[in-house]
This record gives C-alpha cells, structure tokens and sequence, in this order.
C-alpha cells in the first residue's frame, strides 16, 4: 500500500504575491483569486446541470431584469461585451426557443430580445441553482463574517466609485 500523495498546491494570481509586496495588492490577489474559483464553479455547474455557458447565464439574466426586452446596444453595454458576442448567444438563445426578437414600434430597424415564456423558465431553474452555489461558495464564514466583508467591500467599492468620479471630473477640465 503506497502512502496518500497530498494534494498539489493550487496555483492561481495570489501564489504570484509574496511577502515583501504590499498587503492591499496580496489582498488584491486574493479577491482575483476568490472570485475566480467561485466563477469556475458556477461556469463548471452550469455547463454540467443545464448544457449553458456563463455568458448565456449573464445575457438571461439581464433580460429577467427587463421584461419588455432590450435593444442589442443596450444589452451589449450591460454585459460589457461587443455587439458580435451579443448577436451570436442572442441567435442560439432564439433557435432555442429561449428567446425572442421583437420589433420596435416606430423603428424598423430596431428589435428588442426578450425571454420567452420557455426561457423565463429555464432561466429561474438556473437562477436558482446558481444562487445554491453561491451560498454554498460562503458555507465555510460565519453569518457575522459574511456581514463584515459584505460591508468592508462596499466601503473599497464606494471608496473606488469617488476615485473614478473624480479623475473622470479631472479629464473633463
């Protein structure tokens, strides 16, 4: 019997600071590398229990935000992504039946994509589990700790928005 090889240290961007670096970029590093083993979770769930992609997930989900629909533009800019990356997971979400392409009253040229009555249901299974996940991702904390790095991170987020507020307000000058 052979003795039990331990587990290879995983390698992510925090395995990059060492000691001499600044305590904000190792803690920096370690936010990337917690939110991308969060992400990689979800990403592996999604395309294991429903045969979707995060993108896809992401793109839904705006469009559960607005019933009405949203214009390509519109939802290219909330996603943070181009037009052609929109336009490809709109046309497989639509030959799936998940959702829809609608004119707009007044523009020919214009339609809005929103879930089908099929794609709200896909989409609230999925938001579901996905919401699982996360919980699950912050088993380990305390309620009391999930408190406190829900607050400390919005004062850094708050923190952030002034800062870009400001350079923003520099730029303009």
């Amino acid at each position: 019997m052979s003795a039990a090889r331990p587990e290879p240290a995983v390698l992510d961007l925090e395995a990059r600071a060492h000691s001499e670096h600044a305590r904000e970029l190792r803690l920096w590093l370690r936010l990337l590398a917690c939110s991308q083993l969060i992400e990689k979770r979800v990403r592996a769930g999604l395309r294991e229990q429903f045969d979707t992609t995060l993108p896809r997930f992401d793109l839904m989900a705006q469009l559960e935000r607005h019933p009405e629909g949203l214009k390509m533009k519109e939802l290219s800019h909330r996603l943070m992504v181009t037009g052609g990356n929109v336009t490809g997971i709109t046309d497989q979400l639509v030959a799936e039946g998940l959702v829809e392409r609608v004119g707009v009253d007044g523009d020919r040229r214009a339609f809005r994509v929103r879930l089908t009555p099929e794609g709200q249901a896909a989409f609230a299974a999925m938001a579901e589990q996905h919401e699982q996940w996360i919980v699950e991702a912050f088993a380990d904390l305390s309620a009391r700790d999930v408190d406190q790095l829900h607050r400390l991170l919005g004062r850094l987020k708050q923190s952030q928005l002034d800062i870009n507020r400001r350079l923003q307000a520099d730029e303009l000058e």
